[in-house]
């Protein structure tokens, strides 16, 4: 039987090679939101492991939109020039299509880099400022609150994820995913834990939604028809009365009509207080729900690290395609090695032909290789 992971995926006109995707990963390693030599080895590592897509870590619209003041940015022309230049680079070698994930931290914002503890950064500390989110209610107790964002702020924001987009647009990125989980601001649209605004754009469900989808529309106006774009959603808080699957559910349908073709589903992140149950493929069913409920083409993640797990998830039908994280920083190569053990093929950049192993003489798609 062929190996369902590495079968195509097709997202509106862009057509993967396999259905393994690498998953956005946070590297704290920009300056003034300018991609570094840091991205250009990440990024280029990851671009020769045989994945069907590489997705650019957490992309802030705006310096406050970022997590740490060490966030990767696509705000201004220099953010452009320096992340078109590592693309430049990564594309001369390695033809993997390149999705961006375009995010606004919101209230998590203004925050310490994960190995520097992670806390917020009071807005008077040099790497530090005021944040804005729905409401002015802190992430966490002794936090300062955020500004609560207006209808003038609203329409900025708006603005920003456009804007965005467009430069994602000129450097030829070919995918966009909108950042609304683990959280971050449009997940704090549609938290009630986040959210406790009284206008339009808070209380019911439609009215959380009302952002959020007001920014997908917004974005996939400027992204060119055939270029997917779709969000990254947390299918549940992990917190009593708040966001949950039900909901979830009725998002995926709300984008769906929104001519979304994708949902890429993890969970929680909106609260301190959330109670996760851990497990290989813990958010799995949260995937295989949401892709039996509406029919979007569903990416499952979370602790799925095994080849043959991964592969059961998607004969199984639970899910459409596979988003890896830390299982990539880990092993690089994953997709190769799945590949050896699943009895496929995959790609694989000419200068490495020669590692093929022998007991794999057709893992590597496309190779020739001669020698006096």
């Amino acid at each position: 039987m062929t190996a369902r992971l590495f079968e195509p995926l097709v997202l509106d006109a862009l057509t993967l090679e396999n259905r393994i995707l690498i998953a956005p990963m946070c590297q704290y390693s920009a300056r003034d939101g300018e991609a570094t030599d840091w991205h250009m080895m990440h990024l280029g590592q990851l671009a020769m492991s045989g994945a069907g897509l590489l997705t650019l870590e957490a992309t802030a619209v705006s310096p406050e939109a970022r997590i740490t003041a060490w966030d990767l940015g696509l705000y201004n022309d220099g953010c452009e020039r320096a992340l078109g230049r590592v693309l430049d680079a990564v594309r001369e070698y390695a033809p993997i299509p390149i999705c961006i994930q375009i995010a606004h931290a919101g209230r998590k914002a203004s925050s310490a880099a994960p190995w520097a503890g992670g806390q917020q950064i009071p807005p008077e500390h040099p790497y530090g400022w005021r944040t804005e989110a729905p409401s002015a209610v802190a992430h966490g107790e002794d936090e300062v609150p955020p500004h609560a964002l207006d209808a003038a702020d609203l329409k900025r924001v708006r603005d920003e994820f456009v804007a965005t987009a467009k430069r994602a647009v000129r450097l030829g990125i070919e995918a966009v995913e909108l950042h609304g989980a683990h959280g971050y601001l449009l997940h704090q649209f549609l938290s009630p834990i986040a959210n406790k605004r009284t206008d339009a754009y808070g209380g019911s469900l439609e009215n959380r939604m009302r952002f959020p989808l007001e920014v997908y529309d917004a974005v996939r106006d400027v992204v060119p028809a055939g270029s997917p774009v779709w969000l990254r959603v947390s299918a549940t808080d992990w917190v009593e009365d708040g966001w949950d699957l039900d909901e979830t559910v009725a998002l995926a349908q709300a984008l769906k009509c929104a001519g979304s073709p994708a949902l890429h589903v993890s969970t929680g992140g909106v609260s301190p207080k959330q109670a996760i149950k851990l497990g290989p493929g813990y958010q799995v069913p949260y995937a295989e729900r949401i892709k039996a409920e509406t029919g979007l083409t569903t990416i499952a993640v979370g602790l799925i690290t095994e080849a043959r797990q991964a592969e059961t998830i998607l004969q199984e039908g639970r899910a459409d395609a596979i988003s890896l994280a830390r299982a990539m920083l880990y092993d690089p190569r994953w997709p190769w090695h799945a590949a050896a053990e699943l009895g496929a093929r995959v790609r694989a950049p000419k200068q490495y032909w020669r590692s093929q192993p022998r007991e794999y003489k057709d893992l590597f798609k496309d190779t020739a290789f001669g020698q006096r």
